[in-house]
């Protein structure tokens, strides 16, 4: 039995939902609990004693890209009829950020193996083992600035899709296009300028984005799609 159009529109829906509340929960609640970039000695100490939200966070996260992997293939389901060039462009964009993203999180685990305290370290002077995940965290930031491309990217033909649709709201569609620009001039400002990510430019930027990302999200669930006769 074939899925109809608003089931396949709720799929997608949920998702994106899991999409969102892992990336609040892993990109945004869990560093906001543990780094402090001005106090790095206690951004480890925060670590060492909250080790169980650190693991959680790459728990969720890991699961969190598998359901952004899935996410636009139900996608492409529902909006390649619109246009199946730019359905592709949109798979293609969000799929190349999933093994970025996966491969990223191994300096997380590389966190967890220098605190473990493995007989192979004790050897190591405690203020290299800091030095050495400072690094790693630093690598992990970098990887997700590199990953943000493609997060970016893939709303562009997404939006466009929607806009074009007929059974999404067109509104939708625009903000998820200027949710694109917004990605890609946050990664151009964070690669170029050290005091960008502070600026106030950095934060309004992303807001269209995330208005077309959650409208889409809940539309999608609760509303589902307006089916043609």
């Amino acid at each position: 039995m074939m899925e109809s159009p608003k089931q396949t529109a709720r799929v997608a829906g949920a998702l994106y939902l899991l999409v969102v509340l892992s990336g609040l929960f892993s990109l945004m609640y869990v560093p906001k609990q543990l780094s402090d970039w001005n106090n790095p000695e206690q951004m480890i100490s925060n670590i060492i004693a909250h080790e169980t939200l650190f693991r959680l966070g790459i728990f969720v996260a890991f699961f969190g890209y598998l359901f952004f992997g899935l996410l636009p293939l139900v996608l492409y389901k529902l909006l390649s009829p619109v246009n199946k060039m730019q359905a592709i462009l949109m798979v293609s964009f969000a799929v190349l950020s999933v093994p970025i993203s996966l491969t990223n999180i191994l300096h997380k685990f590389a966190v967890l193996t220098l605190l473990s305290n493995a007989n192979y370290l004790n050897g190591v002077d405690v203020a290299q083992v800091h030095t050495q995940i400072l690094l790693h965290l630093d690598y992990y930031g970098n990887g997700n600035l590199l990953a943000s491309i493609f997060w970016g990217l893939w709303l562009f033909p997404f939006g466009y899709l929607v806009y074009k649709s007929g059974f999404l709201p067109k509104a939708i569609g625009v903000f998820l296009m200027f949710g694109c620009f917004g990605y890609l001039i946050n990664f151009i400002g964070n690669f170029f300028f050290t005091d960008y990510e502070g600026s106030v430019l950095s934060k309004a930027i992303t807001v269209p984005g995330s208005l077309g990302e959650i409208g889409i999200c809940l539309w999608l669930l609760i509303m589902g799609v307006k089916e043609k006769p």
